[in-house]
């Protein structure tokens, strides 16, 4: 290799990782917009619950049948973004944008239980590949790399953990190998996306929990009984979804009688069920797990079970921030039983079986500490390594490439 192409290949590098910056700064932006309105309707659902849930089939219904009619092959939603990470779909349309955002938006106001990072991840692909395209005569594979790039921007934005975001973004298409191609502009975009967002006034959730524990033989046990726990629980979900999308097609196939049907039964069971304890993306139960309030020692299996149901009619949003929850109320109950601090059981939770539902290693590792603390790290490390390894590959994500065991 001569001079003149090593210096074209740092050129290359050094491009990618400049244009990165006004890709991430710009849907950092569309992050907040999309973050804020988010909050501003969840704050009118809590604040009526009971008249909105009456009317989550109705609104159903209208998001099913708006895609149908306009959607396109937007209404694939992460599928999409994988099939066009994997080669087999070569756009993603813009109208995805306003789609999924304006769905998500209804989705929680009536009382849906669903989370907001898929809606993040798509939205930052499709404006990012959509430039990368335009790259691919100059830049070989710009489209793939700026695809990545934009989902590493997109998370970054909306939960403001920018390392975090980037290895989720470079692991998540194929599960056991990275796209180091994507590396320099997904740091960049990520940072600027998270820089940009915090500018803006979306706040970042975190909590310091401070855990000075003796890396000992019995602390190794117990840390490795939460990574299986954890682990499992995250590929119940996963399968879980699966499966529940599978029968709801085969016992009601027509999509808008899905909807219709399964969203009046979401409706009474969110009613019953605390009366909207269960509606939305799960921050409540998030923040009770961390202020001392009540954790019942069934919240994480009916929030399983309700956001399973929800994303199986049809709604949309995402999976994380109720795995989030999940996690972290189920940390609480297993608190008690290896004696381990609550808070830090529960940070565990909250990381751990975000990993192990979307078969990832490395950027729950960083979304506990980035959210909980660095000085974290080893226990977080463990947890999510057994965590990994005990989920046996599934994943919420059903087109995602396996390579490893």
């Amino acid at each position: 290799m001569n001079v003149k192409t090593i210096g074209r290949e740092y050129g290359v590098l050094l491009l990618l990782g400049v244009l990165g910056i006004p890709i991430g700064a710009a849907i950092g932006a569309v992050d907040v917009l999309f973050g804020r309105v988010l909050l501003a309707v969840s704050a009118v659902r809590a604040a009526h619950v009971m008249p909105l849930l009456l009317f989550l089939a109705p609104i159903g219904v209208a998001i099913v049948w708006a895609y149908a009619k306009y959607g396109g092959i937007s209404g694939k939603g992460m599928s999409l973004v994988f099939e066009v990470g994997h080669g087999k779909e070569s756009n993603i349309p813009l109208r995805l944008v306003p789609f999924v955002m304006v769905s998500t938006w209804l989705t929680h106001l009536f009382g849906g239980s669903a989370g907001r990072e898929g809606v993040a991840v798509q939205l930052g692909a499709a404006l990012s590949h959509s430039f990368g395209k335009r790259l691919e005569a100059y830049i070989p594979d710009a489209a793939r790399i700026f695809l990545i790039t934009g989902m590493a921007a997109g998370f970054s934005g909306l939960f403001q953990t920018p390392i975090a975001a980037t290895l989720f973004a470079i692991e998540v298409l194929s599960a056991g190998s990275l796209a180091l191609s994507a590396l320099i502009p997904a740091v960049t975009a990520s940072f600027t996306a998270c820089w940009v967002s915090s500018a803006l006034g979306l706040e970042k959730f975190s909590v310091d929990v401070s855990a000075k524990l003796s890396m000992d033989l019995p602390l190794l046990g117990k840390l490795a009984v939460l990574g299986v726990l954890f682990g499992l629980t995250g590929g119940v979900f996963a399968w879980g979804l699966r499966q529940a999308k599978t029968l709801a097609a085969r016992a009601l196939p027509q999509p808008l009688v899905r909807i219709a049907v399964m969203g009046v039964c979401l409706s009474a069971l969110l009613l019953l069920l605390h009366a909207g304890r269960y509606c939305g993306l799960g921050t409540n139960l998030i923040s009770a797990c961390f202020s001392g309030e009540t954790v019942y020692s069934y919240d994480w299996l009916l929030k399983l079970a309700l956001t399973i149901g929800t994303l199986a009619a049809g709604y949309q949003g995402g999976e994380v921030t109720p795995l989030f929850s999940i996690g972290a109320t189920l940390g609480v109950l297993l608190s008690g039983i290896v004696g381990l601090p609550v808070q830090l059981t529960a940070a565990l939770g909250y990381a751990a079986v975000f990993g192990s539902a979307t078969n990832t290693m490395l950027a729950p590792v960083l979304i506990g500490a980035e959210v909980f603390g660095m000085s974290n790290l080893p226990y977080f490390f463990i947890v999510c390594a057994v965590s990994f390894a005990c989920n046996r590959n599934a994943s919420i994500y059903t087109k995602q490439h396996v390579t490893q065991f």
